[in-house]
């Protein structure tokens, strides 16, 4: 059974990478909102680490209702979102520098370095888990890290995470 990694860039045995920019090791041409390459119930895992913030509102249910179908019964989607409690609150911090502002805005919004990294949405812990079943998941729960690869899921820019991290359960 196939484990899928959208958004991913490193290998790792046992994986598949799927991203939206062509690149070395990538298996899978495409974006998250469209997983229509893929059967339902082909898929035994999928990890996603800071993707779905790049959705448009309007597409939010249905991508997670795609994530839902092509994984297998019981499979599970592992998910990292910038947390947007937790951002919220360092913004606002007196203790926030001007440049720390900056970072948290951009970790909000997106770095923007190019078309496909602005961020469109803001997650916390209920959105996602009340759209999580909404398409269909049967548990979610939050975790520490996923500490499957490395990437922004155990950023801990100022000493604490940043990320959301679920893992949802078919």
């Amino acid at each position: 059974m196939m484990k899928l990694h959208i958004g991913g860039v490193e290998p790792k045995d046992g994986w598949k990478l799927m991203n939206i920019q062509p690149r070395e090791g990538v298996d899978f041409l495409g974006d998250i909102s469209d997983l229509s390459q893929f059967e339902t119930g082909s898929v035994a895992e999928i990890y996603a680490s800071h993707v779905l913030e790049h959705l448009p509102q309007a597409k939010v249910l249905s991508t997670l209702q795609g994530l839902q179908r092509v994984l297998v019964p019981g499979g599970e989607l592992r998910v990292s979102v910038p947390d947007l409690d937790i951002l919220c609150h360092t913004f606002i911090s007196p203790q926030a520098t001007l440049p720390m502002k900056w970072h948290v805005m951009r970790m909000m919004f997106g770095g923007q370095v190019d078309a496909h990294d602005f961020h469109y949405i803001g997650w916390n812990r209920e959105l996602l888990f009340d759209f999580l079943g909404q398409a269909g998941f049967k548990s979610a729960r939050r975790v520490d890290a996923h500490g499957i690869f490395k990437d922004t899921s155990d950023f801990k820019p100022y000493g604490f995470p940043i990320s959301l991290n679920v893992v949802a359960t078919k």
